[in-house]
């Protein structure tokens, strides 16, 4: 048998769809794009249909409210689409660790049809998974149905993300690009958060970064160090060009020596070239990958996230806007618990100071403190305040490793835009959070 024999139509893959259906789709770039995008002609003729997805980078009709009584969506990570489509009440948000994603819904659920984006199978029959093994291959092996979607766009990555067509159960032929994101422009905040973070990154350490303007500019201060490694849930277009500058070379990991370790890949057209059949970057199951006793493994394990809000005891609101949810909590625990179980490892919570939101009576945007007394009514701790290592805003670091509240509050305070410090000292009085201001 020929992997062209499981070849079928999406046509023929979208019939395979029936009232009930639990379909599972990968994350980000490895979701099924073109049997994700086209779910909704199947609406005539199936009733309650639930789909799982995490981080969804294609444009699907099927979230559309018309759809609503026929397609719920659950999700690890809300992106725009689902963030959009909340208010419809067909979508509800998973609570997740991302290293327990899979193996907590696959407690409760069975998935019926698995479906993702993959590479074009090898000369020998075997085909990556590509750009996620976060949660993928634990679902191929629990579903009913395993659809892949090769596309000649996708590369080729090693790890355990590589299977046998003979495992999968149909084939998608599909030419669609692989989804990209652009690079955020670095801003001077940018550039003193990453000046202040780089003096916490020794030679040799092991990094997990994330995607955004304050982990580029890290990048941009990392490239006088040496011997770096990478050990993250996400590799991004930053790290690729640190492996070219000669600063990453994973040589002084204590496991995968060699090797830039992730569950997921998610950047530009380069990145993804880089990637392809290179023996220096491999994705393994995100259970593994990001469970804290695996990321502690390596020594000066530096984590660095960022938060949507953080109190004046510590704690970090990461994923939600009071009870509006706005992402998920990904790997945030994860790393962040992991790093600081390294020996010589560190965590750190990156964030502006500040943000611009807008008056829902006025409409118009005003600057607020991202470090507050409390957290939003409803806001989840993404974060608790037992697990915070370093906050860092472009005002300077608050270490709160063993730290009293009393001095967790001085910290924070010291490192929040100057002109709300004094409201931040009234309302920690007002709240109980301290007895006096000292």
């Amino acid at each position: 048998m020929s992997y062209t024999d499981k070849i079928i139509s999406l046509e023929k893959a979208l019939s395979l769809v029936k009232s009930g259906d639990k379909i599972v789709t990968g994350l980000g770039a490895c979701e099924g794009g073109l049997f994700m995008e086209n779910l909704h002609t199947v609406a005539d003729r199936v009733q309650n249909v639930r789909v799982i997805n995490c981080n969804p980078t294609h444009a699907c009709d099927f979230y559309k409210p018309e759809y609503a009584d026929t397609f719920s969506v659950d999700g690890w990570f809300y992106a725009t689409p689902l963030r959009k489509a909340h208010a419809q009440g067909n979508m509800a948000f998973i609570p997740n660790h991302l290293h327990l994603a899979a193996t907590k819904w696959l407690y409760r659920n069975k998935p019926n049809i698995f479906v993702a984006s993959a590479s074009m199978p090898d000369a020998n029959g075997f085909i990556s998974l590509s750009t996620s093994n976060t949660y993928e291959r634990r679902m191929m092996e629990a579903a009913d149905i395993t659809i892949l979607e090769i596309n000649p766009n996708f590369p080729f990555v090693y790890g355990d993300v590589v299977i046998h067509y003979t495992d999968v159960d149909y084939l998608i032929e599909a030419d669609y690009p692989i989804p990209t994101i652009p690079d955020v422009p670095v801003n001077d905040k940018d550039r003193e958060i990453g000046r202040l973070i780089s003096g916490y990154v020794p030679d040799g350490a092991c990094l997990q970064l994330g995607i955004g303007g304050i982990p580029n500019a890290v990048a941009e201060f990392l490239k006088e160090k040496n011997d770096l490694g990478i050990h993250t849930e996400l590799i991004t277009s930053g790290m690729a060009d640190l492996v070219k500058m000669g600063v990453v070379t994973n040589k002084r990991k204590n496991i995968n020596r060699g090797q830039m370790i992730a569950t997921m890949i998610l950047g530009s057209k380069e990145l993804y070239e880089f990637c392809d059949h290179n023996p220096g970057v491999a994705l393994y199951d995100g259970a593994w990958v990001n469970d804290p006793a695996t990321i502690a493994q390596n020594d000066n394990q530096i984590s660095i996230n960022t938060s949507l809000e953080v109190d004046l005891t510590g704690q970090c609101a990461s994923e939600s806007i009071g009870s509006r949810q706005f992402s998920g909590t990904g790997g945030q625990a994860d790393t962040a618990i992991g790093a600081q179980m390294s020996k010589g490892g560190r965590s750190i919570i990156a964030l502006y100071s500040t943000a611009s939101i807008k008056d829902k009576a006025t409409g118009e945007r005003h600057e607020v403190s991202k470090i507050v007394p409390q957290l939003q009514t409803g806001a989840a701790v993404s974060l608790s305040r037992n697990d915070v290592d370093l906050v860092i805003t472009e005002y300077g670091v608050a270490d709160l490793r063993g730290a009293n509240i009393k001095e967790r509050v001085e910290s924070l305070i010291a490192i929040a835009h100057p002109k709300f410090r004094d409201e931040l000292w009234d309302r920690a009085l007002e709240c109980g959070i301290i007895g006096r201001k000292w």
